[in-house]
């Protein structure tokens, strides 16, 4: 079965958060895209095969409660990865150099974001345990464009 068509109008503000209930975010608009990324610095931060993520609109995000709670890991060639340090759920990345670049992972939303992955990026890093899906997404060895 195909996975449902994305909500083209959802409810906003777009909320989200941790699994413990800390951390608390809210989007003011609707995500501008989404894409899976399969690099191994996501596969052992995630625990999974792909972190799928939906690219925020700059401006539109906010952390609404339970910022203290936020902890980051800042990787010396990559996004800031930020997580609940209560509960460890993966939250948001961000670049390190503009932080208006934010990607909020999929799965920390409270209902649909109205956008699904669009590409596969870092496939070249993909794990080999599990094949990734024949479904008809571009794929990139490094970084997709934005």
């Amino acid at each position: 079965m195909p996975p449902a068509s994305p909500d083209p109008d959802p409810d906003l503000p777009l909320t989200g958060g941790c699994g413990c209930g800390r951390v608390r975010w809210e989007l003011s608009a609707r995500p501008s895209g989404a894409r899976y990324c399969h690099c191994r610095r996501c596969q052992r931060r995630t625990g999974a095969a792909a972190s799928p993520g939906a690219q925020v609109v700059p401006g539109s995000f906010r952390v609404t409660s339970g910022e203290a709670s936020i902890r980051a890991w800042s990787p010396p060639d990559g996004f800031e990865k930020h997580f609940c340090g209560e509960c460890g759920s993966a939250l948001f990345s961000r670049h390190p150099d503009d932080h208006d670049v934010l990607m909020v992972r999929l799965g920390s939303f409270d209902s649909d974001p109205g956008v699904r992955p669009s590409a596969r990026q870092f496939v070249d890093s993909a794990c080999i345990w599990e094949e990734i899906p024949d479904d008809g997404l571009p794929r990139y060895g490094g970084r997709a464009p934005r």
